[in-house]
């Protein structure tokens, strides 16, 4: 049972934060069970919503679509909300190098590639991370990782990342090698086909050991703080690629630790479900077909069990919805030995949901997941059993627990 599997130490969540595209919702428990509310942001595109473990603050990316990526906060418990106090934007001079995709019939894989270089401008606010003593992550499209220490009072776009030998170099400076192993995504909001951060992972036991992930060019870590990076691939294949072994290009859709045992790693990949017991040093395949885990979006690690974690399937990239007609959420206890399909009290037939990479959640024992069709299901025991929410809130970017 699941008891066996509890989060020592960590409470249940009480709060279920819900970014939509219209607007930023709150989720809470009531003596009827969870009931969700429209806490800010009406009418706008929200991308992420989460707490600062470590402030009480709350943090909304937004997309506007007029007024392009703004920072949102509010120190009130999600009562009001404004601007935050900096916002972020690429310095003057930066650039990077973009790799836009054709098709091109006389290729042997029937597609080419156009290289460019390219000013760097804000396109979407994807991720945020957080850190003791005031640090903030911000992770953007194009692939930015911005830095605050001071609680966000102020951001600088870290540098050593940005200027990575494997996207080129040192642009600000000059031309670079004019070659990038950074490609791009689809999940910016109508700009370039650029690549993007999507997760930010911050070490509890070392603030200055960090990972991001980025789409599309793998994973990548920090033992520094941000002064310098190196790939954590190992282990990955791209088997839809003619370098499967590639050390960039890998398209990972969303990495997580277990906080409790921060050696562990669980990652949903373009090309499988990965995971890590060396802290991302390597990474096993254990994805299981048969059992309809393999693509997919989110993942989502267990508090303190670093073997058990959770993911939603999808029947794969030009089909983007529910595996058979029936949703279902996968559970393995084991690394990823074993998967069992947890699908009690969630919709069978006709079903065609999609859960986008951020929108899988799990905090002492509660498990929440939103949709693209604006449907949230709620677990209170680890996922043996599920309550519906809502069905008819906007379309789904990101669920996280508080």
């Amino acid at each position: 049972m699941m008891a066996s599997h509890s989060s020592a130490g960590i409470p249940a969540a009480a709060q279920i934060l819900v970014a939509t595209r219209k607007g930023t919702f709150f989720v809470e428990k009531t003596a009827t069970g969870w009931q969700p509310r429209l806490v800010g942001h009406a009418g706008t595109s929200v991308n992420f919503v989460a707490r600062d473990p470590y402030t009480g603050r709350y943090w909304a990316l937004l997309g506007h679509g007029h007024w392009g990526a703004k920072l949102s906060v509010s120190d009130d418990g999600g009562a009001t909300w404004a601007d935050a106090p900096a916002q972020i934007c690429f310095p003057e001079g930066a650039r990077f190098i973009a790799q836009d995709m054709y098709e091109d019939a006389s290729s042997e894989h029937g597609v080419g590639w156009k290289i460019s270089t390219k000013a760097a401008t804000l396109q979407k606010l994807w991720v945020i991370g957080f850190g003791p003593g005031g640090a903030v992550y911000v992770g953007t499209i194009p692939g930015g990782l911005f830095v605050s220490r001071d609680g966000g009072a102020s951001f600088q776009l870290n540098l050593p990342l940005w200027n990575h030998e494997s996207r080129g170099g040192d642009l600000f400076a000059s031309e670079g090698t004019g070659e990038t192993k950074w490609f791009g995504t689809p999940a910016s909001e109508g700009g370039d086909f650029a690549p993007g951060i999507h997760s930010i992972v911050v070490d509890p036991r070392n603030p200055q050991h960090l990972m991001v992930a980025v789409s599309t060019a793998g994973v990548i870590e920090s033992l520094d703080g941000g002064a310098s990076w190196h790939s954590r691939n190992k282990g990955m294949a791209m088997d839809h690629t003619p370098e499967p072994e590639a050390e960039w290009g890998h398209d990972t859709h969303f990495i997580e630790q277990c906080v409790g045992d921060p050696d562990h790693l669980w990652q949903q990949n373009h090309a499988g479900v990965f995971y890590s017991r060396d802290r991302g040093a390597s990474w096993t395949l254990v994805s299981q077909p048969d059992a309809g885990v393999h693509f997919g979006f989110p993942v989502a690690a267990h508090d303190s069990d670093g073997r058990t974690a959770w993911l939603v399937p999808a029947r794969g990239d030009n089909q983007r919805m529910a595996l058979d007609g029936g949703l279902f959420v996968a559970r393995t206890r084991d690394g990823g030995s074993t998967w069992t399909q947890l699908r009690d009290g969630l919709p069978q037939g006709c079903v065609y949901d999609v859960v986008y990479r951020h929108a899988l959640a799990q905090q002492g024992g509660v498990v929440a997941f939103g949709s693209t069709t604006g449907n949230l299901y709620v677990s209170d025991d680890g996922g043996d059993h599920w309550s519906t929410v809502a069905n008819n809130l906007p379309p789904i970017y990101s669920v996280r627990l508080a």
